[in-house]
């Protein structure tokens, strides 16, 4: 679902044969993988990831003879080699410190002089389909909620252009620059089209706004809200996935010469 953000983001980077590069927030490695196939082996990528599940994932995954290894820990304050990357990379993966500006300066420790950052970002929650279609199609079926401090920890932390310029270049970066990209997105799979839907309205209901939204309400409003789920992404084109619009930030930044 995510691979065209990771690939604009991976050709901002520019990934060289041989480089040395950290993957922040790397899940179950895809996009540590397609870096190492950059770098090659005399290259070497580390993906860490605070969630033991998902760093055991990019393991299994990972080839034998893959440069990428994978470590389970918070980027913002494990220890790092100092010096050591050519690049630091991250694939919607830095919106969730809780001292955004002191996890970059702490990360820029790590970096080489000269080194290049980029990473790809959520912009805001309205442009993002997987959130606006659903939280929209319940309004009126479940109360609404105080909307979340955009600055807190979490999927759109980042949406702010100028938030992200800001800590960037508190944190000792320069060059920094923030183009928005956009990409259709299969949200949600079958082998038929009702099949996709459905699969679609399962995902918004087992994570995000939504399923928080309805946590705690009755089974009837659960299943309106469901109902009028599955009706709004029924108007999104695709046969066998549903897709939707979804819009990011891919942000570049050069840690400095000396």
């Amino acid at each position: 679902m995510l691979a065209v953000f990771g690939q604009a983001a991976i050709e901002a980077a520019a990934p060289a044969t041989g480089e040395r590069v950290l993957d922040v927030g790397c899940g179950a490695g895809a996009s540590s993988l397609d870096l190492a196939a950059r770098v090659g082996a005399g290259g070497h990528v580390l993906g860490v990831d605070i969630s033991e599940p998902l760093i055991g994932r990019a393991r299994a995954l990972a080839p034998q003879d893959t440069p990428a290894l994978f470590q389970v820990a918070d980027a913002s304050s494990t220890e790092l080699p100092e010096r050591a990357f050519d690049i630091l990379f991250s694939r919607f993966g830095v919106m969730f410190f809780d001292d955004p500006t002191a996890a970059f300066a702490h990360m820029r420790r790590a970096l080489k002089p000269a080194a290049r950052v980029a990473f790809v970002c959520w912009r805001g929650m309205a442009e993002n389909d997987w959130v606006r279609l659903p939280m929209g199609a319940i309004k009126g079926i479940v109360p609404p909620t105080a909307p979340p401090d955009p600055e807190a920890p979490g999927p759109f932390s980042f949406g702010d252009q100028g938030r992200v310029a800001r800590i960037l270049t508190a944190a000792g970066f320069t060059d920094v620059a923030i183009a928005p990209f956009d990409a259709s997105i299969p949200f949600g799979e079958g082998g038929t089209r009702d099949a996709a839907i459905d699969d679609a309205v399962e995902m918004t209901l087992e994570v995000g706004p939504l399923s928080r939204a309805l946590a705690d309400q009755p089974d009837d409003i659960r299943a309106r809200a469901s109902a009028a789920v599955r009706v709004a992404f029924a108007g999104c084109p695709g046969e066998r996935s549903v897709m939707i619009d979804g819009a990011a930030w891919i942000v570049t930044a050069r840690n400095p010469a000396s």
